[in-house]
């Protein structure tokens, strides 16, 4: 039976644990080993209740209540597995981990996950070294509980039984979450844990061309971890060769701006429904050898865009809007 941490003072804790210390050191001296180990058990169960009082203000009962609060003060930042063991007072901490990500909507990241991602090029240099990511860590993304996890677990428990490649799995699961936020846990269990799942991601922006969005792919708003398909349909066939670093340098000098209409994700009016994403437009196309620079490329919202493959705005008309 797993025994529940008991709440005081950390110091009346510290003071207990001490005393205890104290006392084994003449229990060290003894030959008979199950003598000294059952004097190490109210030792053990005593530091775990100092690790598990440390929470500044009310201590939470629970051992996944007093994980999230620990998440919660420290927001985007790589913890180590042996520091929520800690304050969870538990050897079990990773099952309520999963149970905040799972049933409660916390997009709490595995260091597992975040190394996929690194081999991806999906996280931002400035924010990871990968030598600081390790399978034991994990990483709170935001500080928004999503009500509808629960709802998309159970769908991507559904799609993970089907007899489809990993990546026809993870399409089909953001398909039928068009627009809203996805997390890399997600989809790395439709990938039924996969290292794999990171590319097959890739794959279907890159080479695909469907519109899956993520902080190091253009979209900063987004959390680290979390992708996002924008609109339920491919871009345009020549547009999906374009590399991650020029499509970056072309919507920065955009300023994440369609630069006919001005439009983006902030400024949008909700009555708006038709623009709905920025997409990279070849000024001269890409079928007549237009190459894949940013002197080539334009930000443009998918209702300019449409307009521009219909005719209505000009080659020379584009190259002047970049170009003042």
């Amino acid at each position: 039976m797993i025994r529940r941490s008991q709440t005081d003072t950390p110091e009346k804790l510290r003071a207990e644990l001490v005393g205890l210390l104290q006392d084994f050191e003449n229990v060290l001296e003894s030959k008979r080993l199950r003598e000294k180990v059952r004097a190490l058990i109210p030792v053990n169960h005593l530091l775990r209740d100092l690790g598990s009082s440390l929470i500044d203000g009310e201590t939470p009962s629970a051992a996944r209540d007093r994980i999230l609060a620990y998440f919660r003060q420290f927001p985007r930042t790589l913890l180590e597995g042996d520091e929520l063991m800690v304050v969870a007072g538990i050897s079990e901490y990773a099952r309520r981990i999963r149970e905040l990500r799972v049933e409660f909507g916390w997009p709490i990241i595995s260091g597992k996950s975040l190394l996929d991602m690194s081999q991806e090029d999906e996280l931002p240099e400035s924010q990871f070294a990968s030598e600081n990511i390790r399978p034991d860590t994990y990483y709170l993304a935001g500080e928004t509980q999503d009500r509808e996890a629960a709802f998309r677990w159970k769908l991507a428990n559904d799609i993970r039984k089907k007899k489809l490649s990993v990546q026809d799995k993870i399409l089909e699961f953001l398909r039928q979450n068009v627009g809203k936020p996805i997390t890399g846990e997600e989809l790395k269990y439709l990938a039924k844990n996969r290292s794999e799942w990171a590319r097959r991601v890739r794959e279907l922006r890159t080479e695909k061309g469907w519109p899956v969005a993520t902080r190091n792919s253009g979209s900063p708003a987004l959390p680290v971890g979390v992708y996002v398909l924008q609109e339920d349909r491919q871009t345009h066939e020549h547009d999906r060769k374009i590399p991650d670093p020029i499509r970056i340098e072309v919507l920065e000098r955009d300023e994440f701006k369609c630069r006919v209409c001005g439009w983006n994700k902030e400024n949008a009016n909700p009555a708006d429904t038709i623009r709905s994403l920025l997409e990279l437009h070849h000024i001269t196309p890409h079928v007549e050898q237009g190459p894949n620079e940013a002197a080539n490329l334009i930000t443009l919202c998918n209702v300019c865009h449409d307009a521009t493959h219909k005719g209505k705005y000009s080659q020379d008309v584009l190259k002047d809007l970049i170009s003042g």
